[in-house]
């Protein structure tokens, strides 16, 4: 994207919605989006309360006119300015991520929104609708598919390197809810993620099966069509869910397991991609994000990293930092942000828009149609609605 920018001539302006003071996920957006310079953060709306929205996004330096009360304020407040914002980053509690990005998506704002990107499949294929009538671009923060060894590995079983895929194994497995934070009172920040009405029933797969399931699609490029799952509390007298495990198959008949467990004490926040094919399979591990184990069948294992000059370039120029120095989730985040600049910026010049790999709104629907599908399997297959 040599002299994209130049030729625009300016970043585009981004309103957040949620995430103000305090919030680590408000933190990652907001850094991330003006990471390479393509956007600049110019207010939004930063908490359910208008009184706590206008302090805190004055808190974090932005004008306190360009800090609203809701949504339908930011939207009358930069329509009438001449320097409006162009488009919303969302990171509020799950059960408003709908109302807040159909509204968005009305009044002409491109959408970079947090997962899930619902709380049900019927309102993600709403947006999928929405998103196509007013030609708007709608982004969802799958990082973990944005890492420059993900996108290695996705690469490499598009150019066929391991040979007929024949299994996939994700899993994400952490341990924040281990504990019963339901009955610490220093948690009521988290108060609406234990409450089902709000982050729905299958918490764990809202939170990080999301997650795992987009990764594992995004690397073998098919979707998931149908799964035997099992969904449980292992935490006693939880009312979400906070394991779930599954048999997978993709497109094609292809066959994975999946896992995503937050009860899971000692766990870092792993997160583990195996891709087996015909003639070798591919290793990445979260822990160590920034490589990429390839193992050919009757060879040694290599192993391939950031920047190695025998990547394709466009892999390469997904870091930044030079080889060995780390770099992490809000790069990553970065790269999203930056492509759907890209787009939008190619969009408005008339120029022609390659395929970006950004997760899509699209993706974003068929991922909780996979969630719908492993609540209701009971250990029974279900397919995976289209």
């Amino acid at each position: 994207m040599a002299g994209l920018f130049e030729r625009f001539g300016r970043p585009l302006r981004l309103a957040i919605l949620g995430g103000g003071p305090g919030s680590w996920i408000g933190h990652m957006h907001r850094s991330a989006a003006e990471l390479d310079g393509w956007w600049r953060v110019v207010g939004g709306v930063f908490s359910g309360d208008p009184a706590r929205s206008r302090d805190g996004g004055a808190l974090l330096g932005y004008d306190r006119e360009r800090c609203y009360g809701t949504l339908d304020e930011l939207v009358a407040g930069e329509r009438a300015r001449p320097d409006p914002a162009e488009a919303v980053a969302i990171m509020t509690p799950n059960d408003t991520h709908y109302p807040l990005a159909a509204a968005a998506l009305d009044a002409g704002l491109d959408v970079v929104c947090d997962k899930p990107v619902t709380h049900d499949a019927a309102q993600a294929r709403d947006l999928v609708t929405r998103t196509r009538r007013h030609g708007r671009l709608f982004a969802v923060a799958h990082g973990y598919s944005a890492y420059p060894m993900t996108r290695y590995a996705r690469h490499l079983v598009d150019t066929g390197a391991i040979g007929e895929l024949r299994y996939v194994q994700v899993e994400y497995v952490q341990s924040g809810l281990a504990p019963r934070i339901e009955d610490a009172p220093q948690n009521n920040r988290l108060r609406w993620v234990l409450d089902p009405r709000r982050s729905g029933l299958a918490l764990v797969m809202s939170a990080i099966g999301c997650h795992a399931q987009h990764l594992a699609s995004f690397a073998v490029n098919r979707r998931v069509t149908s799964v035997c799952a099992d969904a449980i509390s292992v935490v006693p007298n939880r009312e979400v869910i906070d394991t779930v495990s599954a048999l997978l198959r993709f497109e094609g008949g292809l066959a994975g397991t999946f896992t995503a467990i937050q009860a899971a004490a000692g766990s870092e926040n792993d997160i583990r991609l195996r891709v087996y094919g015909a003639n070798g399979m591919l290793d990445w591990s979260h822990r160590e994000p920034s490589y990429l184990k390839i193992a050919m069948l009757n060879e040694g294992p290599r192993v391939a990293g950031r920047g190695d000059a025998s990547l394709p370039p466009e892999i390469v120029a997904l870091g930044r930092a030079p080889r060995g120095h780390p770099e992490g989730l809000r790069e990553a985040f970065a790269n999203i942000y930056a492509e759907v600049a890209q787009e939008r910026m190619l969009r408005a010049l008339g120029d022609p828009v390659p395929a970006f790999r950004y997760p899509t709104i699209e993706e974003g629907a068929h991922t909780m149609a996979f969630i719908e599908a492993c609540m209701a399997s009971q250990g029974r297959w279900v397919d995976v609605a289209a």
